[in-house]
């Protein structure tokens, strides 16, 4: 995908916003190619947008044409209710924030119910595209002024990094783990 540069964003934006997301590839390769030509930053980020925002309209239209019923297909019945709520409570900032976060955040889930809930497609390719350009603007731009000088970095102390990004991935995860237990045994004892 690399080789093809800047039109790879278009096949892996549908990949990546479709019912089997590959989450943080889409990051990777904006990191990789705006580290490489750090004047094309912009570009890179422009063009990860546009796949983004396509992959996103596809799974969006598909919803839209399977009603509530892909939603039940696709979720279960307490992730359903759960984004049903979020969406029918914030709207474009339901689709523009999951948009504009890294992964885990899950954008699926949001766009599905987008379409099932026939939301405005304008207003949802708005929200997409402004949650997209800031994501990969921010990361385009840091990986151009920062990603060659990472390079060494990472060549010299990469596993020491790495095993610490994943021992700090991973206890946070177990701490909002053991958050969200307590915090359901609350609940079903009121």
């Amino acid at each position: 995908m690399i080789h093809l540069g800047a039109l790879s964003f278009l096949p892996l934006g549908l990949i990546d916003s479709s019912i089997i997301p590959l989450p943080g590839s889409m990051d990777v390769l904006t990191i990789i190619l705006a580290a490489g030509s750090p004047e094309l930053w912009w570009y890179y980020a422009v063009m990860a947008t546009i796949g983004s925002v396509l992959g996103g309209f596809v799974t969006y239209r598909l919803a839209r044409k399977g009603g509530e019923r892909s939603l039940e297909t696709r979720l279960s019945a307490k992730s359903m209710k759960r984004v049903v709520k979020l969406f029918e409570r914030w709207g474009f900032a339901a689709i523009a924030i999951p948009a504009l976060l890294p992964p885990p955040m899950p954008l699926v889930p949001f766009l599905l119910a987008a379409g099932a809930m026939k939301y405005s497609a304008k207003k949802f390719l708005l929200a997409m595209a402004l949650g997209r350009i800031a994501r990969y603007s921010i990361l385009a731009y840091l990986a151009a002024r920062y990603g060659r000088k990472m390079l060494p970095f990472l060549l010299q102390h990469g596993h020491p990094v790495v095993a610490a990004v994943v021992g700090v991935v991973v206890s946070a995860v177990l701490i909002y783990l053991v958050y969200r237990a307590i915090k359901s045994k609350k609940r079903a004892k009121s």
